[in-house]
Order: C-alpha cells, then sequence, then structure tokens
C-alpha cells in the first residue's frame, strides 16, 4: 500500500493511503509521555467531534472510526487546495467561490462551530456535484467548497469568537490573494448575511478590527 505525505506541520502529519486521509498526531518528546498522550488524544477526539458536527450542515470530509486514539481518518477529497488556484479563476467565479464560503461559515456559526483556521488554505474545491442539502440535479451541479482541519475549531455561541473567525479569513484574503481581496471579502460578507446574527457578528467584527491584531 503506497502512502504520501501530503502535508507536515508541528502538531500532525497527513497522509493519503488510496482514497483515505489519515491524520497523525506527532508525539512531543519535551512533554512527559503520559501527559503527551494525554493532550493528543483530547485534541483528536475534540476535532473528530467538530469534523463530525461540520459534515452535518456544510461540506466537510467526515470522519471513519478507527482504533486509534492519535489518529483521524477520513475520505479523501478530490479536487484543488483553494489557496493554490483561486486567483487563476476569472474574477466572477471567484466572487461565486467566496460567496458560497461566506454562507458556510454562516452555517457552522449558526451552531455554534468556530473553525479556528479560516484561510484558503484549508478549503477544497471539489468537482462539480449537487450542493449540499439539495436533491441532485445535474443542472444545478457546481463546484463545492470543502471545509478542512478543524484543528484549532472550537464550540462558543460569542459573538466575538464568530467575528474573530471571519477577521482571520479577511487577513488571509488580503495575505494570499491581494489583488481581488477587498471584491472577495465583500462576497464573503454577503453569503454570511444568511446567518441569524450577522448584524450583530458584523458590529462586533468593527470592534475587533479597531483593536488590531487579536489573540485568542
Amino acid at each position: 500500500m503506497t502512502t504520501k505525505i501530503i502535508a507536515q506541520g508541528a502538531e500532525a502529519i497527513i497522509t493519503l493511503e488510496k482514497n483515505l486521509i489519515l491524520k497523525n498526531r506527532i508525539k512531543k518528546s519535551y512533554r512527559i509521555s503520559e501527559l503527551d498522550e494525554k493532550i493528543r488524544k483530547q485534541r483528536t477526539k475534540k476535532e473528530i467531534k467538530l469534523l463530525t458536527k461540520a459534515a452535518e450542515i456544510i461540506n466537510s470530509p467526515l470522519p471513519i472510526e478507527t482504533k486509534d486514539f492519535d489518529k483521524i481518518q477520513m475520505p479523501y477529497i478530490e479536487g484543488k487546495r483553494l489557496s493554490e488556484h483561486l486567483d487563476s479563476f476569472p474574477l466572477k467565479k471567484q466572487k461565486t467561490i467566496c460567496k458560497q464560503i461566506g454562507t458556510s461559515i454562516s452555517k457552522l456559526h449558526d451552531n455554534e462551530i468556530i473553525h479556528g483556521d479560516l484561510t484558503t488554505s484549508n478549503m477544497i474545491l471539489s468537482k462539480n456535484k449537487t450542493p449540499k442539502g439539495e436533491k441532485s440535479d445535474p443542472k444545478k451541479a457546481q463546484s463545492s467548497i470543502y471545509f478542512i482541519d478543524f484543528g484549532l475549531g472550537y464550540i462558543s455561541r460569542k459573538y466575538e469568537d464568530k467575528a474573530v473567525d471571519l477577521h482571520l479569513l479577511k487577513q488571509a484574503l488580503e495575505a494570499k490573494h491581494f489583488k481581488n481581496w477587498e471584491i472577495l471579502i465583500k462576497e464573503v460578507f454577503s453569503g454570511y448575511k444568511k446567518s441569524k446574527d450577522s448584524s450583530i457578528v458584523f458590529e462586533r467584527l468593527k470592534t475587533v478590527e479597531k483593536r488590531g491584531r487579536y489573540k485568542h
């Protein structure tokens, strides 16, 4: 069986095995062994819960049960990492994609899910399919955005936390997709208006931006 490393960070190694993605949390030698195991177990369990809940309401990979306490097993989402391809699309398609992103975020926030790391690097543009929640119809098929990596995510009802989530995405668009970022963030906000609390979150976002750099 061929195993391919597709990403590696300080916390985890992401590998592809056949049509499965495995997220394996890395052992930390500087921590006491028992404590390290406890932390990795808690963080893995927390992320699995968030992914499972997210997959019920937006496009997100649904974890597959495994006996390993420090691994998350998920189906491979065939598509393009948005960070690498968004700028190559016509502006009209970029705007459509960003509006979809805003709508998905609104659904997460209405269910009290904070992603914690909203960047286009954590979004996959899949092949054409019917949008989640709609009946299969070839005429309605479109490219769908999948949200991945909920490793920094958590549950919160606070408007402040939702505003910070949007603020992080705004910063990410400005840094990575600077050519059209102002147009694109407007489309994100347009999609986000579907949230029942959007007006309150937008007001709180102004406060967050006035403070400058924010640390959760």
